[in-house]
């Protein structure tokens, strides 16, 4: 007879996927078949800002996995009733929520897994990489764009393109050509 392979959930915002998110996928891997939990624009909207992708967009992206045998909504930010429905052998979720807003839904993920055994598997958190510092950093990256297109468009007004390229600190933006530069300023 053939071993039942393991059940493993894995509760997911996913909105831009990292290598923290993958460590997390590999580790639940190795315990079983993974099922993601993938909280709806609403259940993190409840703690967090709203998403950049939506519901659909981030379920295509999660079932294009390897790691991943099935995705499933999860409406709120407590686990509890598609722990009870899935009867996981394992919850997988990194150490970084035994402090802060998500505090309250390991204690309670830890209390319904006692039920059947289950088991709660904390990886430690993968350090200096997170959705919200990736998603300061495109504003970031933004707000000097747009600062620098304003400021080239004003240059563009007064100067020739040529003195605006030797007067403008190109080593801002290596990855942006000179060509790029003057579509800019031709297209503002």
């Amino acid at each position: 007879m053939k071993n039942k392979k393991k059940i493993v959930y894995v509760g997911l915002s996913a909105d831009i996927l990292h290598e923290g998110h993958i460590n997390i996928l590999k580790t639940a891997n190795k315990l079983g078949d993974v099922i993601i939990g993938l909280l709806t624009d609403s259940a993190i909207s409840s703690y967090k800002k709203l998403p950049f992708l939506n519901y659909k967009q981030r379920e295509i992206v999660l079932k294009n996995i390897k790691f991943v045998k099935k995705v499933v909504p999860q409406k709120t930010l407590d686990y509890r009733k598609n722990l009870k429905l899935l009867k996981p052998d394992y919850v997988v979720h990194g150490d970084d929520w035994k402090s802060g807003v998500q505090k309250k839904t390991r204690t309670q993920v830890i209390k319904v897994l006692k039920e059947w055994g289950g088991k709660l598997i904390e990886p430690k958190y993968t350090k200096k990489i997170s959705s919200t510092i990736i998603k300061n950093r495109i504003q970031k990256i933004n707000t000097q764009l747009k600062f620098s297109k304003s400021k080239l468009k004003r240059m563009s007004d007064s100067k020739k393109i040529s003195e605006i390229i030797e007067s403008y600190d190109l080593q801002k933006f290596p990855h942006m050509t000179v060509k790029k530069i003057i579509e800019l300023i031709e297209n503002d």
